[in-house]
């Protein structure tokens, strides 16, 4: 039989949350030195509840748990020093923005895997997107630099076959695994330029065209790591983007 396993206040952050039995709450959580992993939080949803002001989405927490197997029982949950109300501040254009990180968290990561280097990124980006950064470059930068952290990741800078650097004056494809291989001329609807890749390569977001390759690029890399699931928040986007005319994540 398996020891249990306890630990003391480490920091966390609630991915998604469900109802559980007829107070409590099952809940996926990220947190820096464990990685990804279900919690239940018994009496989370009770009338006397402490829990259920601080169990929420995009709070930086400090969590302590224990039990035994892939889910464990939830302890103690406080908001981390100095983090109390950003959830609150959150700005509500940003909120869509914050459920895809989530979800991609959920997609793209394994339970109990340590991913200290994605959690800081998460943490960072969140912190962004509540001080009013611009979404799209924001989450841009995100998917970039996660497809990295998890062997994804998309080379801007050579060419995928000869392994030589990107030329401005060039025109390339996208193979997702592979990366960019050059093309005879600029011709078809998936074919790149290499100024406007290496734009990307340094994360530079000023021109709108830039901005547009980049997500076309990254959602195809980001395709392939999913392997055909479909991100619920894009669903939800695409309906809001067609109701108001705006664009899409």
């Amino acid at each position: 039989m398996s020891r249990v396993r306890r630990v003391e206040l480490v920091a966390t952050y609630v991915l998604h949350h469900r109802p559980w039995r007829d107070t409590s709450r099952m809940l996926e959580v990220f947190s820096r030195d464990h990685g990804r992993l279900t919690l239940f939080a018994r009496g989370a949803r009770g009338p006397k509840s402490k829990l259920a002001g601080v169990l929420r989405p995009f709070e930086p927490l400090l969590v302590s748990w224990s039990g035994r197997g892939d889910a464990a029982q939830l302890v103690q949950a406080e908001a981390a020093a100095g983090a109390a109300g950003r959830a609150a501040s959150m700005p509500a254009a940003a909120l869509m923005s914050g459920w895809y990180l989530n979800e991609l968290l959920l997609q793209l990561t394994v339970r109990n895997d340590p991913q200290p280097q994605v959690y800081d990124l998460y943490d960072a980006t969140l912190a962004s997107l509540r001080e009013g950064a611009e979404l799209e470059p924001a989450l841009r930068r995100f998917e970039r630099r996660l497809l990295e952290l998890l062997g994804y990741g998309v080379d801007f800078e050579r060419e995928a076959r000869r392994g030589e650097a990107l030329r401005e004056d060039a025109y390339y494809h996208f193979h997702p695994g592979l990366g960019f291989v050059e093309m005879a001329d600029g011709a078809g609807t998936e074919v790149h330029t290499g100024a406007v890749l290496r734009q990307i390569a340094a994360d530079r977001y000023d021109d709108r065209a830039v901005l547009d390759e980049a997500r076309r690029v990254l959602r195809t890399a980001l395709a392939a790591a999913l392997e055909g699931r479909e991100l619920r928040t894009r669903a939800v986007a695409r309906a809001v983007s067609r109701s108001n005319g705006g664009r899409k994540t």
